[in-house]
Protein backbone atom coordinates (compact mmCIF):
# COMPACT_ATOMS: atom_id res chain seq x y z
CA UNK A 1 0.00 0.00 0.00
CA UNK A 2 3.48 2.23 -0.42
CA UNK A 3 1.88 5.56 -1.52
CA UNK A 4 -1.51 4.98 -0.58
CA UNK A 5 -3.57 8.17 0.85
CA UNK A 6 -6.09 5.82 3.37
CA UNK A 7 -6.91 8.95 4.98
CA UNK A 8 -6.33 12.81 4.79
CA UNK A 9 -7.88 15.25 6.42
CA UNK A 10 -9.71 18.32 4.60
CA UNK A 11 -8.44 22.27 5.37
CA UNK A 12 -11.14 22.82 8.15
CA UNK A 13 -9.94 19.46 10.09
CA UNK A 14 -6.26 20.03 9.23
CA UNK A 15 -7.12 23.58 11.03
CA UNK A 16 -8.52 21.96 14.01
CA UNK A 17 -5.58 19.10 13.96
CA UNK A 18 -2.80 22.24 14.43
CA UNK A 19 -4.81 24.13 17.66
CA UNK A 20 -2.74 23.54 20.47
CA UNK A 21 -5.43 24.70 23.01
CA UNK A 22 -6.19 22.19 26.25
CA UNK A 23 -10.00 22.45 24.90
CA UNK A 24 -10.92 22.74 21.72
CA UNK A 25 -15.04 22.58 19.85
CA UNK A 26 -15.33 21.60 16.29
CA UNK A 27 -17.96 21.55 14.47
CA UNK A 28 -21.40 23.68 14.52
CA UNK A 29 -23.01 22.24 11.65
CA UNK A 30 -23.72 19.20 10.12
CA UNK A 31 -22.04 17.38 7.52
CA UNK A 32 -18.29 18.87 8.82
CA UNK A 33 -16.21 15.96 9.12
CA UNK A 34 -16.48 16.39 12.83
CA UNK A 35 -16.86 12.14 13.58
CA UNK A 36 -13.91 11.58 11.14
CA UNK A 37 -11.87 14.50 12.90
CA UNK A 38 -12.40 13.07 16.21
CA UNK A 39 -11.41 9.27 15.16
CA UNK A 40 -7.96 10.32 13.79
CA UNK A 41 -7.28 13.09 16.20
CA UNK A 42 -7.43 10.14 18.75
CA UNK A 43 -4.55 7.94 16.75
CA UNK A 44 -2.69 11.13 16.87
CA UNK A 45 -0.20 9.39 20.11
CA UNK A 46 -0.95 5.55 20.00
CA UNK A 47 2.35 4.76 18.77
CA UNK A 48 3.71 5.42 22.35
CA UNK A 49 2.74 2.19 24.49
CA UNK A 50 1.39 3.32 27.47
CA UNK A 51 -0.84 6.04 25.64
CA UNK A 52 -4.88 5.60 26.36
CA UNK A 53 -7.76 7.66 24.60
CA UNK A 54 -11.98 7.75 25.39
CA UNK A 55 -13.89 8.52 22.90
CA UNK A 56 -17.77 9.19 24.73
CA UNK A 57 -21.24 9.55 23.35
CA UNK A 58 -23.89 10.02 25.60
CA UNK A 59 -26.02 6.41 24.57
CA UNK A 60 -25.18 3.07 23.25
CA UNK A 61 -27.00 3.20 19.91
CA UNK A 62 -25.23 6.52 19.58
CA UNK A 63 -21.64 5.34 19.69
CA UNK A 64 -22.73 2.48 17.37
CA UNK A 65 -22.07 4.83 14.26
CA UNK A 66 -18.56 5.89 15.82
CA UNK A 67 -17.68 2.37 16.27
CA UNK A 68 -18.32 1.27 12.98
CA UNK A 69 -16.87 3.68 11.55
CA UNK A 70 -13.56 3.14 13.62
CA UNK A 71 -13.79 -0.31 12.06
CA UNK A 72 -12.80 1.49 8.67
CA UNK A 73 -10.53 3.95 9.55
CA UNK A 74 -8.21 1.95 12.61
CA UNK A 75 -7.20 -1.29 10.91
CA UNK A 76 -6.21 0.64 7.92
CA UNK A 77 -4.66 2.94 9.29
CA UNK A 78 -2.78 0.71 11.91
CA UNK A 79 -2.66 -3.24 10.86
CA UNK A 80 -2.76 -5.72 13.71
CA UNK A 81 -4.79 -3.36 15.90
CA UNK A 82 -7.64 -5.11 17.64
CA UNK A 83 -11.33 -4.41 18.07
CA UNK A 84 -12.37 -5.87 21.93
CA UNK A 85 -16.34 -6.12 20.97
CA UNK A 86 -17.18 -6.63 24.67
CA UNK A 87 -15.04 -3.62 26.27
CA UNK A 88 -15.45 -1.42 23.20
CA UNK A 89 -11.77 -0.71 22.83
CA UNK A 90 -9.54 -0.95 20.10
CA UNK A 91 -5.59 -2.64 21.32
CA UNK A 92 -3.15 -1.13 18.87
CA UNK A 93 0.46 -2.87 18.26
CA UNK A 94 2.35 -0.70 20.30
CA UNK A 95 -0.04 -1.26 23.16
CA UNK A 96 -1.66 1.71 23.25
CA UNK A 97 -5.59 1.79 23.77
CA UNK A 98 -8.63 3.64 21.99
CA UNK A 99 -11.65 3.16 24.59
CA UNK A 100 -15.15 4.22 23.76
CA UNK A 101 -17.62 4.78 26.15
CA UNK A 102 -20.57 6.30 26.92
CA UNK A 103 -22.12 8.93 30.07
CA UNK A 104 -26.50 8.38 29.35
CA UNK A 105 -26.87 9.62 33.39
CA UNK A 106 -24.77 11.76 35.87
CA UNK A 107 -24.03 9.11 38.02
CA UNK A 108 -22.43 6.93 35.21
CA UNK A 109 -19.32 8.79 35.57
CA UNK A 110 -18.34 6.33 38.62
CA UNK A 111 -17.28 3.68 36.04
CA UNK A 112 -14.59 6.45 34.70
CA UNK A 113 -13.13 6.97 38.69
CA UNK A 114 -9.69 6.36 39.13
CA UNK A 115 -8.78 5.99 35.68
CA UNK A 116 -6.51 8.14 33.53
CA UNK A 117 -6.71 9.14 29.81
CA UNK A 118 -3.96 11.24 27.75
CA UNK A 119 -7.01 12.18 25.51
CA UNK A 120 -10.57 12.66 25.89
CA UNK A 121 -12.94 13.36 22.89
CA UNK A 122 -16.59 14.06 23.47
CA UNK A 123 -19.29 13.57 20.15
CA UNK A 124 -21.73 15.71 20.71
CA UNK A 125 -20.74 17.82 23.39
CA UNK A 126 -24.44 19.41 23.36
CA UNK A 127 -25.87 16.31 24.66
CA UNK A 128 -23.76 16.38 27.93
CA UNK A 129 -24.23 18.58 30.59
CA UNK A 130 -21.34 20.46 32.18
CA UNK A 131 -21.56 18.36 35.28
CA UNK A 132 -20.46 15.64 33.02
CA UNK A 133 -18.16 17.22 30.95
CA UNK A 134 -16.29 18.58 33.73
CA UNK A 135 -15.70 15.67 35.94
CA UNK A 136 -13.85 14.17 33.06
CA UNK A 137 -10.99 16.80 33.36
CA UNK A 138 -9.93 14.76 36.08
CA UNK A 139 -9.87 11.99 34.20
CA UNK A 140 -7.15 13.28 32.14
CA UNK A 141 -3.95 13.36 32.98
CA UNK A 142 -0.95 11.40 31.70
CA UNK A 143 -0.93 7.55 31.56
CA UNK A 144 2.84 7.98 31.69
CA UNK A 145 5.69 9.88 30.23
CA UNK A 146 5.94 11.69 27.20
CA UNK A 147 2.09 11.98 26.44
CA UNK A 148 0.42 14.95 25.85
CA UNK A 149 -2.89 15.72 27.31
CA UNK A 150 -6.09 17.75 26.30
CA UNK A 151 -9.86 17.30 25.25
CA UNK A 152 -11.93 17.68 21.89
CA UNK A 153 -15.12 17.84 21.09
CA UNK A 154 -17.70 18.08 18.57
CA UNK A 155 -21.01 19.40 18.41
CA UNK A 156 -24.19 20.71 16.14
CA UNK A 157 -26.51 23.58 18.13
CA UNK A 158 -28.99 22.11 20.52
CA UNK A 159 -29.36 19.89 22.85
CA UNK A 160 -29.61 19.96 26.87
CA UNK A 161 -26.24 21.38 26.86
CA UNK A 162 -26.20 23.93 23.93
CA UNK A 163 -26.43 26.77 26.56
CA UNK A 164 -23.50 26.45 28.69
CA UNK A 165 -21.38 25.11 25.24
CA UNK A 166 -22.40 28.18 24.22
CA UNK A 167 -21.30 30.16 26.57
CA UNK A 168 -17.94 28.52 27.07
CA UNK A 169 -17.26 28.21 23.70
CA UNK A 170 -18.58 30.58 21.17
CA UNK A 171 -20.23 33.23 23.08
CA UNK A 172 -16.40 34.96 23.96
CA UNK A 173 -14.70 35.41 21.45
CA UNK A 174 -14.92 34.86 17.16
CA UNK A 175 -14.37 31.66 16.01
CA UNK A 176 -10.62 30.47 16.11
CA UNK A 177 -9.65 32.83 18.34
CA UNK A 178 -7.70 31.55 21.34
CA UNK A 179 -9.71 32.07 24.64
CA UNK A 180 -7.01 32.08 28.10
CA UNK A 181 -9.46 31.15 31.14
CA UNK A 182 -7.30 31.16 34.66
CA UNK A 183 -7.92 29.64 38.15
CA UNK A 184 -5.88 30.04 41.30
CA UNK A 185 -5.14 27.17 43.48
CA UNK A 186 -3.32 27.68 47.14
CA UNK A 187 -1.03 25.14 47.88
CA UNK A 188 -1.00 23.52 51.40
CA UNK A 189 2.53 25.71 52.05
CA UNK A 190 0.13 29.06 51.63
CA UNK A 191 1.53 29.45 47.88
CA UNK A 192 -1.20 31.35 45.54
CA UNK A 193 -0.60 29.26 42.01
CA UNK A 194 -2.47 30.81 39.19
CA UNK A 195 -2.90 28.57 36.42
CA UNK A 196 -3.94 29.23 32.94
CA UNK A 197 -5.24 27.53 30.54
CA UNK A 198 -6.74 28.17 26.88
CA UNK A 199 -10.14 27.01 25.04
CA UNK A 200 -11.17 27.59 20.91
CA UNK A 201 -13.87 26.87 18.99
CA UNK A 202 -12.93 25.89 15.20
CA UNK A 203 -16.23 26.32 12.95
CA UNK A 204 -17.60 23.74 10.24
CA UNK A 205 -20.31 23.35 7.71
CA UNK A 206 -21.02 20.93 5.15
CA UNK A 207 -19.47 23.45 2.68
CA UNK A 208 -16.41 22.33 4.34
CA UNK A 209 -16.54 18.57 3.87
CA UNK A 210 -15.87 18.55 -0.14
CA UNK A 211 -15.62 14.72 -0.31
CA UNK A 212 -19.18 14.42 1.59
CA UNK A 213 -20.57 17.30 -1.23
CA UNK A 214 -19.06 14.83 -4.23
CA UNK A 215 -20.07 11.70 -3.24
CA UNK A 216 -23.42 12.73 -1.58
CA UNK A 217 -24.45 15.54 -3.79
CA UNK A 218 -28.28 15.49 -2.69
CA UNK A 219 -27.23 15.99 1.33
CA UNK A 220 -27.13 19.52 0.95
CA UNK A 221 -30.26 19.61 -0.89
CA UNK A 222 -31.46 17.46 2.31
CA UNK A 223 -30.21 20.30 4.41
CA UNK A 224 -31.76 23.22 2.37
CA UNK A 225 -35.10 21.38 3.08
CA UNK A 226 -35.72 21.54 6.68
CA UNK A 227 -37.76 23.37 9.34
CA UNK A 228 -35.93 26.84 9.52
CA UNK A 229 -34.88 26.27 12.87
CA UNK A 230 -32.93 23.30 12.05
CA UNK A 231 -31.83 24.54 8.65
CA UNK A 232 -29.96 27.47 10.22
CA UNK A 233 -28.11 25.14 12.64
CA UNK A 234 -26.98 22.58 10.80
CA UNK A 235 -26.69 24.08 7.23
CA UNK A 236 -25.24 26.78 8.58
CA UNK A 237 -24.05 25.89 12.46
CA UNK A 238 -25.93 28.99 14.05
CA UNK A 239 -26.35 28.65 17.51
CA UNK A 240 -29.59 30.77 18.30
CA UNK A 241 -31.21 28.68 16.47
CA UNK A 242 -31.89 24.95 16.47
CA UNK A 243 -33.60 21.86 16.54
CA UNK A 244 -35.42 20.93 19.79
CA UNK A 245 -35.33 25.04 21.23
CA UNK A 246 -38.59 25.54 22.82
CA UNK A 247 -38.94 29.07 22.36
CA UNK A 248 -38.78 29.42 19.04
CA UNK A 249 -40.91 32.86 19.21
CA UNK A 250 -37.64 34.53 21.22
CA UNK A 251 -35.81 37.49 18.60
CA UNK A 252 -32.77 39.07 21.15
CA UNK A 253 -31.23 40.44 17.77
CA UNK A 254 -33.46 43.54 16.55
CA UNK A 255 -35.38 42.05 13.29
CA UNK A 256 -37.56 44.16 11.04
CA UNK A 257 -40.70 43.57 9.25
CA UNK A 258 -41.56 45.99 6.52
CA UNK A 259 -41.20 49.29 9.16
CA UNK A 260 -41.85 47.12 12.32
CA UNK A 261 -39.24 46.41 14.84
CA UNK A 262 -39.42 43.18 16.54
CA UNK A 263 -37.39 42.23 19.74
CA UNK A 264 -37.69 40.66 22.96
CA UNK A 265 -34.73 42.63 24.40
CA UNK A 266 -35.17 46.07 25.16
CA UNK A 267 -33.18 49.00 26.69
CA UNK A 268 -34.25 50.10 30.40
CA UNK A 269 -37.07 52.64 30.52
CA UNK A 270 -38.63 54.61 33.21
CA UNK A 271 -41.18 52.77 34.89
CA UNK A 272 -44.47 54.40 35.54
CA UNK A 273 -45.18 54.43 39.65
CA UNK A 274 -49.03 53.06 38.85
CA UNK A 275 -48.06 50.12 36.91
CA UNK A 276 -47.78 46.91 39.07
CA UNK A 277 -44.65 45.25 40.72
CA UNK A 278 -44.01 41.58 40.91
CA UNK A 279 -41.34 39.59 41.96
CA UNK A 280 -40.79 35.75 41.22
CA UNK A 281 -38.81 32.96 42.86
CA UNK A 282 -37.70 29.58 42.13
CA UNK A 283 -35.17 28.26 45.21
CA UNK A 284 -32.14 26.34 44.53
CA UNK A 285 -29.14 25.69 47.28
CA UNK A 286 -26.82 23.41 45.06
CA UNK A 287 -28.42 24.66 41.86
CA UNK A 288 -29.10 28.11 41.47
CA UNK A 289 -32.15 30.54 42.50
CA UNK A 290 -33.72 32.88 40.92
CA UNK A 291 -35.44 36.40 41.49
CA UNK A 292 -36.74 38.33 38.76
CA UNK A 293 -38.94 41.63 38.92
CA UNK A 294 -41.44 42.33 36.83
CA UNK A 295 -43.35 45.43 35.88
CA UNK A 296 -46.94 45.51 34.84
CA UNK A 297 -48.55 47.72 32.53
CA UNK A 298 -52.44 49.06 31.70
CA UNK A 299 -52.77 46.01 29.40
CA UNK A 300 -51.31 43.57 31.09
CA UNK A 301 -48.39 43.30 29.19
CA UNK A 302 -45.14 42.41 31.77
CA UNK A 303 -41.43 43.64 31.30
CA UNK A 304 -39.10 41.88 33.44
CA UNK A 305 -36.83 44.70 34.86
CA UNK A 306 -34.16 43.20 36.83
CA UNK A 307 -32.51 39.61 38.21
CA UNK A 308 -30.89 38.01 40.95
CA UNK A 309 -29.84 34.61 39.90
CA UNK A 310 -27.77 32.77 42.67
CA UNK A 311 -25.05 31.07 39.91
CA UNK A 312 -21.06 30.43 40.37
CA UNK A 313 -19.37 30.77 37.52
CA UNK A 314 -19.79 27.51 36.99
CA UNK A 315 -22.81 26.87 34.74
CA UNK A 316 -26.07 25.47 36.61
CA UNK A 317 -24.27 25.06 39.74
CA UNK A 318 -25.66 27.09 42.76
CA UNK A 319 -24.22 29.22 44.93
CA UNK A 320 -25.66 27.74 48.48
CA UNK A 321 -27.21 30.59 50.14
CA UNK A 322 -29.56 30.24 53.19
CA UNK A 323 -33.26 30.97 53.04
CA UNK A 324 -32.66 33.71 55.11
CA UNK A 325 -29.71 35.27 53.32
CA UNK A 326 -31.43 35.27 49.92
CA UNK A 327 -34.21 37.36 51.57
CA UNK A 328 -31.83 40.10 52.98
CA UNK A 329 -30.33 40.52 49.78
CA UNK A 330 -33.63 40.69 48.02
CA UNK A 331 -34.51 43.41 50.61
CA UNK A 332 -31.34 45.37 50.25
CA UNK A 333 -31.67 45.01 46.15
CA UNK A 334 -35.16 46.53 46.66
CA UNK A 335 -33.64 49.22 49.09
CA UNK A 336 -30.76 49.99 46.48
CA UNK A 337 -33.24 50.56 43.40
CA UNK A 338 -34.79 53.46 42.28
CA UNK A 339 -37.77 51.88 40.94
CA UNK A 340 -38.37 49.22 43.74
CA UNK A 341 -37.97 51.25 46.72
CA UNK A 342 -40.33 51.72 48.72
CA UNK A 343 -43.27 50.23 46.24
CA UNK A 344 -45.70 47.63 47.05
CA UNK A 345 -44.42 44.58 45.28
CA UNK A 346 -46.10 41.23 44.77
CA UNK A 347 -44.00 38.24 45.37
CA UNK A 348 -44.92 34.53 43.82
CA UNK A 349 -43.10 31.44 44.20
CA UNK A 350 -42.79 28.52 43.41
CA UNK A 351 -45.09 26.59 46.01
CA UNK A 352 -42.79 23.94 47.14
CA UNK A 353 -40.70 26.73 49.61
CA UNK A 354 -44.07 26.59 51.57
CA UNK A 355 -43.22 22.79 52.52
CA UNK A 356 -43.34 22.06 55.91
CA UNK A 357 -42.87 18.14 55.88
CA UNK A 358 -39.08 18.60 57.18
CA UNK A 359 -39.48 21.43 59.58
CA UNK A 360 -39.78 25.40 59.00
CA UNK A 361 -40.40 26.38 56.17
CA UNK A 362 -38.55 28.07 53.38
CA UNK A 363 -41.08 31.10 52.66
CA UNK A 364 -41.38 31.59 56.83
CA UNK A 365 -37.80 32.01 56.87
CA UNK A 366 -37.53 34.27 54.11
CA UNK A 367 -40.42 36.21 55.83
CA UNK A 368 -38.89 36.27 59.09
CA UNK A 369 -37.88 39.77 60.21
CA UNK A 370 -36.14 42.19 59.69
CA UNK A 371 -36.02 41.09 56.07
CA UNK A 372 -39.96 40.36 55.53
CA UNK A 373 -39.70 39.44 52.23
CA UNK A 374 -43.71 37.92 51.62
CA UNK A 375 -44.29 35.29 48.87
CA UNK A 376 -47.79 33.68 47.63
CA UNK A 377 -47.72 30.26 46.46
CA UNK A 378 -46.85 30.04 42.55
CA UNK A 379 -48.92 28.54 39.84
CA UNK A 380 -46.42 25.12 39.08
CA UNK A 381 -49.04 23.90 36.51
CA UNK A 382 -46.29 23.08 33.82
CA UNK A 383 -48.08 22.83 30.37
CA UNK A 384 -50.10 26.04 30.92
CA UNK A 385 -47.00 27.73 32.39
CA UNK A 386 -45.26 26.95 29.49
CA UNK A 387 -47.66 28.26 27.33
CA UNK A 388 -48.11 31.07 28.84
CA UNK A 389 -44.84 32.13 27.64
CA UNK A 390 -45.51 30.82 24.47
CA UNK A 391 -48.33 33.43 24.28
CA UNK A 392 -46.32 36.23 25.69
CA UNK A 393 -43.27 35.88 23.41
CA UNK A 394 -45.46 35.50 20.00
CA UNK A 395 -45.59 38.42 18.17
CA UNK A 396 -48.74 40.83 16.55
CA UNK A 397 -48.87 42.55 13.73
CA UNK A 398 -48.17 45.79 15.09
CA UNK A 399 -44.64 44.55 16.39
CA UNK A 400 -45.95 44.03 20.22
CA UNK A 401 -45.76 40.61 22.34
CA UNK A 402 -46.90 40.73 26.27
CA UNK A 403 -43.05 39.80 27.57
CA UNK A 404 -39.87 41.79 27.32
CA UNK A 405 -36.79 41.30 28.77
CA UNK A 406 -34.78 44.69 29.75
CA UNK A 407 -31.05 44.20 28.49
CA UNK A 408 -29.65 44.04 31.65
CA UNK A 409 -31.55 40.54 32.75
CA UNK A 410 -28.21 38.92 31.18
CA UNK A 411 -28.76 35.24 32.45
CA UNK A 412 -32.26 35.46 31.40
CA UNK A 413 -31.55 36.41 27.84
CA UNK A 414 -28.54 33.72 27.95
CA UNK A 415 -31.34 30.82 29.37
CA UNK A 416 -34.53 31.26 28.15
CA UNK A 417 -33.99 30.78 24.57
CA UNK A 418 -31.56 27.56 24.84
CA UNK A 419 -33.57 25.82 26.93
CA UNK A 420 -35.17 22.83 24.59
CA UNK A 421 -37.82 19.98 25.23
CA UNK A 422 -37.92 17.15 26.99
CA UNK A 423 -37.35 13.67 25.18
CA UNK A 424 -39.15 11.61 27.91
CA UNK A 425 -41.94 14.31 28.11
CA UNK A 426 -41.75 16.09 24.51
CA UNK A 427 -44.23 18.84 25.27
CA UNK A 428 -42.10 19.73 28.46
CA UNK A 429 -38.48 21.57 28.97
CA UNK A 430 -35.73 19.38 29.85
CA UNK A 431 -35.50 19.62 33.90
CA UNK A 432 -31.63 18.95 33.68
CA UNK A 433 -31.59 22.31 31.36
CA UNK A 434 -30.39 25.38 33.47
CA UNK A 435 -34.23 26.23 33.61
CA UNK A 436 -34.22 27.80 37.05
CA UNK A 437 -35.50 31.22 35.22
CA UNK A 438 -37.73 29.94 33.29
CA UNK A 439 -39.71 28.76 36.73
CA UNK A 440 -39.98 31.80 37.84
CA UNK A 441 -41.07 33.77 34.99
CA UNK A 442 -43.69 30.80 34.89
CA UNK A 443 -45.31 31.99 37.96
CA UNK A 444 -45.65 35.39 37.44
CA UNK A 445 -47.13 34.58 33.94
CA UNK A 446 -49.87 32.07 35.83
CA UNK A 447 -50.42 34.54 38.13
CA UNK A 448 -51.05 37.40 35.02
CA UNK A 449 -52.71 34.41 32.30
CA UNK A 450 -53.72 35.74 28.88
CA UNK A 451 -55.49 34.20 26.22
CA UNK A 452 -54.01 33.34 23.35
CA UNK A 453 -53.12 35.61 20.72
CA UNK A 454 -54.39 35.49 17.27
CA UNK A 455 -52.21 33.93 14.60
CA UNK A 456 -50.64 35.94 11.71
CA UNK A 457 -48.49 35.77 8.75
CA UNK A 458 -45.17 37.14 10.33
CA UNK A 459 -42.17 36.64 8.29
CA UNK A 460 -38.50 37.96 9.97
CA UNK A 461 -36.50 39.34 7.92
CA UNK A 462 -33.40 41.96 8.40
CA UNK A 463 -33.42 45.33 7.60
CA UNK A 464 -30.93 45.75 4.57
Amino acid sequence: MSGHTLWAPQPRQKACMRRREYEVLYGGAAGGGKSDYLLMEALRQVTIPHYRALILRKTSPQLRELIDRSRTLYPLAYPGAKFRVSEGVWDFPSGAQVEFGTMQHVDDRVRYQGRRFDFIGFDELTHFTFEEYSYLFSRNRPSGPGTRCYIRATANPGGVGHAWVKERFIDPAPPMTSIAFSSRVTAPNGQVLELTRHRCFVPSTVFDNQILLQNEPQYLASLSMLPRAEREALLYGKWDSFSGQVFTEWVDDPAHYDDRLFTHVIEPFPIPPHWVLYRGFDFGYTRPFSVGWFAADETGKLYQIGEYYGVTGTPNEGVRLAPDEIARRIRRLEEENPILRGRDIVGVADPSIFDESRGESIAVMMARAPHFVLWSRGDNTRLPGKMQLHYRLRFDEAGDCMLQIFSTCRHTIRTLPALVYDTMHPEDVDTDCEDHIYDMIRYVCMENPIAPPAPWGYRRKKRG
